[in-house]
């Protein structure tokens, strides 16, 4: 299939192209800005996104050049931009972010069905409202995960009325290559300096799953919902565990793969401003998608083992569908 896929520059959107290329589909990605505005960590991916899809500069979804790129023959628009900004603070602009991920999205789908497309997904995120388990009432967990349940329900409404299958694609907590550096690069960090990293919210149950198995199944779902029907969705689920046990199976898979001694030290958690459990629903085989959980935990390890500031992410890796 031609899949017009945005939001290719993030962590997951480079994994998503990945596996998209991977299964045999070409991949034309548009970035919001031009090539000398990537740099650091975003520039290294965007290094890596050019070796699996061709890369459409100065694109922004629904304006002017992303509508002249969209008027041609595409089977699939894959939706993975979108607002992030300072997507933890209470001033997010919600408005802001639920026109900007949905700019011209009338006009978009318009053309792209002109041209026979076959499908939309969607990206979700489980922090949204109504979105995976957990704590009721499943609010959502700021002003950004308000902003993305809303853009599904703006998409939602014009695939609907337009006759456009969508397929909504809910992530949870991913981690791995090229990720931004979080907790993950914070107990490696810590690691490699002979520190002891402190989990300040051990009790939280999250669901952390290998970027390359959520890539896989990105993959597998895409090609599901092209000529398919109505509405659809899948919120793949990897680790469900506390935040203690993630970091305790982190450091117990990383301690032989990078020859450190890899302590913990789980602090006593006394608050929970955010909810206890907010968890993804579909388990997922790996097995059936050619993925090695093995291999996963090796390619951490690679990643992090070069440095944490992560030049090793000018290596090439492996397909995420090797075993």
């Amino acid at each position: 299939m031609r899949i017009l896929l945005t939001g290719a520059s993030s962590f997951t959107g480079l994994w998503f192209a990945r596996a998209l290329s991977a299964a045999g589909h070409e991949v034309t990605t548009p970035l919001r800005r031009s090539a000398a505005d990537y740099d650091g960590l975003r520039g290294m991916r965007v290094s890596e996104l050019a070796r699996v899809a061709e890369i459409v500069w100065d694109c922004p979804f629904g304006g002017t050049r992303f509508l002249e790129l969209a008027d041609g023959r595409w089977d699939l628009l894959c939706h993975h931009a979108a607002h992030v900004g300072d997507y933890r603070s209470s001033d997010f602009d919600i408005a802001g972010a639920m026109a900007e991920n949905s700019f011209a999205l009338p006009q978009t789908l318009r053309i792209l069905l002109k041209h026979g497309l076959r499908g939309v997904v969607l990206t979700g995120s489980v922090f949204e409202q109504n979105e995976g388990a957990g704590d009721a009432p499943l609010r959502a967990f700021s002003p950004y995960g308000l902003s993305k349940g809303l853009t599904a329900q703006v998409f939602d409404y014009w695939c609907s009325v337009l006759g456009a299958p969508l397929g909504k694609f809910v992530i949870a907590n991913p981690f791995g290559p090229f990720e931004e550096p979080r907790f993950c690069a914070y107990l490696v960090g810590c690691w490699q300096r002979g520190e002891v990293p402190r989990v300040r919210t051990p009790l939280y149950v999250r669901d952390n799953i290998h970027v390359s198995l959520l890539a896989c199944a990105y993959a597998r779902f895409a090609e599901q919902i092209a000529g398919s029907k109505g509405v659809a969705k899948l919120n793949p689920s990897g680790y469900v565990e506390t935040q203690g046990a993630f970091a305790q199976r982190f450091a117990r898979e990383l301690a032989p793969r990078l020859a450190l001694d890899c302590p913990l030290e789980l602090l006593e958690q006394t608050e929970f401003i955010e909810p206890a459990v907010r968890i993804n629903t579909d388990r997922i085989d790996g097995s059936t998608l050619g993925w090695s959980e093995s291999a996963a935990w090796d390619s951490v390890a690679l990643f992090y083992g070069h440095s944490v500031d992560k030049t090793v992410a000018t290596r090439h890796y492996p397909p995420v569908s090797a075993s």
